[in-house]
């Protein structure tokens, strides 16, 4: 059957947009270049490796709940006096980082807090005991080299081993027994400032948090000393209105100027708030430095957009990640911040993170900020409802990135890369105009698709340990401590994806 003159054209015209539409979808399948492999910092990733540990205190703790807490009341309360009896030796004399007093600190808070987490009348006094200590341990820590392994490690153990025991008492009760609010340091200040869900917080005070996102908890756990926290920002206070403002680089819109309810709105798990000392040489010489920095980052905010840097790196300030936000404007006050930065040296981990853009292995990490002894811990907020699911990202984390160092590579859907990169030009042009993108400014297409695939795996793996989660605290009557979550992490990611992420 003959086409008509007209039919020809048509079907000449179809078959011309199909083939245009095949050869621009073979054009954009084109991938992009490899990253180039990152040098790696050479440095021993801090590891715990006391599994036998962490079963011998499950043990004690049902022990302690079969006791009951009658029985228990006598051990509890010799075990806080103890703990008292070492906060007295660290806090009226110096002491090195090798100090075996340390030691007992940390074996008497473990083992204090498997009775705290069955009879939960003295979870008050092991709240005060820990962050008492905590606080004795950081003026300790600024006669150390905190740049020394030794040191670095001890620092380590203590405050971020210390926050793990006392969270894993809190999550064996009810949501509505764990404070929200744990108070630390009120170290002085003579910046403006303003009073924020039960805190006075300063011009110039850090807000380090942990955003609800996946990738966050990569951030968080990625490093050598892996951490609780991802993001920081710096709290501005305007002098005459006492209004609280928040500047802060986000992934999606760069560097922004939010007042506290838009700060607060988005989701935050935790929150510490961290303060200068007022007795560093900067600060006797200007009490208002703190103020003046944050003056200097709003100013830098709303004279320029400043995009997100994806790369960390915190010496060039064209883009910056959040941390860059604040070095970058103490820097020019000569306040070094990070002192003791840690790195990321496993070979595996880094190779994701270099899939994922980053250049730069010892970045900033909003953690690290914790151990840096020129700060105070000011406050401490959880979120009670949510602080369980952030320990499961966690250790959805850990399993993951435990497969990174066995090989597993950070891929993505070949197939998908065309429409992926007819998404960035729309999000390049939205960015243009101001708007975001469902793809970020400074990141690419094919990096884009990469953390779909993470999250994807994060979410699935997360599912699958809530699931078993809940059937051991059904069956064992207490919530599964973060050892068990993590060996459930592991066989949930062994049997969904046991080749990648």
């Amino acid at each position: 059957m003959k086409h008509s003159p007209a039919g020809a054209w048509r079907h000449r015209r179809v078959v011309t947009a199909c083939g245009a539409v095949i050869a621009l979808y073979v054009l954009l399948l084109t991938p992009d270049r490899a990253p180039a492999p990152l040098d790696s910092p050479k440095r021993q990733p801090f590891a715990w490796n006391q599994d036998s540990r962490w079963d011998a205190l499950e043990r004690r703790f049902n022990d302690a709940r079969a006791l009951g807490c009658a029985r228990i009341s006598g051990p509890t309360g010799r075990a806080l006096r103890r703990g008292q009896s070492f906060l007295s030796a660290i806090t009226t004399r110096r002491l090195g980082a090798a100090a075996f007093v340390y030691d007992s600190i940390e074996e008497n808070l473990f083992k204090l807090g498997t009775m705290v987490g069955a009879c939960r009348e003295r979870l008050t006094d092991y709240i005060r005991l820990v962050t008492d200590t905590r606080a004795a341990v950081k003026h300790q820590s600024e006669f150390w080299d905190v740049d020394a392994p030794a040191a670095k490690d001890r620092l380590y153990r203590l405050l971020y081993g210390s926050r793990a025991a006392l969270e894993e008492v809190m999550l064996q009760g009810a949501q509505d027994s764990v404070p929200s609010l744990v108070l630390g340091e009120n170290e002085r200040s003579e910046t403006p400032s303003a009073i924020v869900l039960g805190v006075t917080i300063h011009s110039g005070d850090f807000l380090v948090s942990r955003a609800g996102a996946a990738v966050s908890s990569l951030i968080a756990v990625g490093s050598d000393y892996p951490g609780n926290f991802s993001h920081v920002s710096l709290a501005y206070v305007e002098p005459k209105t006492n209004l609280a403002y928040v500047i802060e680089s986000n992934s999606d819109r760069g560097v922004e100027i939010h007042n506290l309810e838009q700060y607060l709105r988005n989701v935050k798990l935790r929150v510490m708030v961290l303060r200068l000392r007022a007795d560093l040489p900067a600060l006797v010489a200007d009490p208002m430095l703190p103020h003046e920095a944050a003056t200097r980052a709003l100013a830098n905010a709303k004279r320029r957009h400043i995009p997100y840097d994806f790369e960390m790196d915190h010496h060039e300030h064209s883009r910056m990640y959040c941390s860059e936000v604040l070095s970058s404007v103490f820097d020019e006050f000569r306040v070094k911040l990070w002192m003791g930065i840690s790195s990321i040296s496993n070979p595996g981990i880094i190779a994701w993170l270099a899939a994922l853009g980053v250049r730069h292995l010892e970045p900033q990490e909003p953690s690290d900020l914790e151990y840096d002894p020129q700060l105070r811990v000011v406050a401490e907020w959880r979120d009670p409802e949510t602080l369980y699911s952030d320990h499961v990202d966690n250790v959805v984390t850990e399993a993951m990135l435990n497969g990174a160092e066995r090989g597993d590579s950070l891929d993505y859907s070949w197939y998908l890369l065309p429409p992926a990169r007819l998404v960035k030009v729309y999000s390049s042009v939205m960015n243009l105009f101001g708007g975001v993108g469902p793809i970020p400014e400074g990141m690419s297409a094919t990096v884009g698709l990469r953390v779909l695939r993470y999250t994807t795996a994060h979410g699935a793996i997360k599912q699958r340990v809530l699931g078993w989660a809940a059937q051991f605290k059904q069956r064992r009557g207490y919530t599964a401590p973060e050892w068990e979550l993590l060996r459930f992490a592991r066989r949930a990611k062994a049997e969904l994806r046991p080749q990648g992420p």
